[in-house]
């Protein structure tokens, strides 16, 4: 009995330092949250995936799921944020809020210089009794004026830009997605939004 209460112990210890450690990820301040108004309407908002202290999105993949021919396209299913510090390439890593089901994860892009600070979004409407494919590309403007376009599907239109992060910079992501649909029509990535955080100027 006390090997067994000596156990539940460790666990709860465990769980609250996972727990800890989450939210202290989730607690980075941001200065404003970037959106769009195209994005479509099936699914859920997912936990944000947000990049460490003084880390900042300098580049971007995208996870995209080619056509199918007769079968049900997803087209784009995630987008991952490059992060990195003081705008340098040599030590990067990625962070993702969900990642979709389908498809092949393209290679990074990156600005040339500076960071990320605006997005737009491709989404193509609804199809009614046709096969939605929902969000299908993204482009990004990088703080030097450069415009990056993920490798995504030509389904749907561009809306308009989003807002700047203004004195901020990209820092994290959150995804709207739809979970799988047995036999129904898969759309997966349907909205995304990116939290700005605050850059120090050194």
């Amino acid at each position: 009995m006390k090997s067994l209460l000596r156990a539940v112990a460790v666990l709860a210890v465990l769980s609250v330092g996972l727990f800890q450690q989450g939210t202290v990820v989730n607690r980075r301040s941001t200065t404003s949250v970037l959106t769009v108004t195209n994005g479509q309407r099936w699914g859920t908002w997912m936990l944000t995936g947000m990049c460490r202290d003084q880390y900042f999105a300098i580049g971007f993949s995208t996870r995209v799921e080619a056509k199918q021919g007769g079968g049900d396209d997803t087209a784009m299913n995630g987008i991952r944020l490059i992060c990195g510090k003081d705008g340098k390439r040599s030590l990067t890593y990625t962070v993702e809020s969900h990642s979709g089901f389908w498809g092949e994860w393209s290679n990074p892009q990156y600005c040339h210089t500076g960071v990320l600070t605006s997005f737009q979004l491709r989404v193509e409407g609804q199809q009614g009794r046709g096969d939605d494919t929902a969000a299908n590309n993204i482009r990004f403007r990088c703080s030097s004026g450069h415009v990056l376009e993920g490798r995504g599907l030509d389904s749907g239109v561009y809306g308009e830009w989003s807002k700047n992060c203004g004195h901020g910079v990209i820092c994290g992501i959150e995804t709207k997605m739809e979970d799988r649909q047995g036999g129904g029509d898969d759309t997966t990535l349907n909205d995304v939004r990116f939290r700005c955080c605050a850059r120090v100027q050194k």
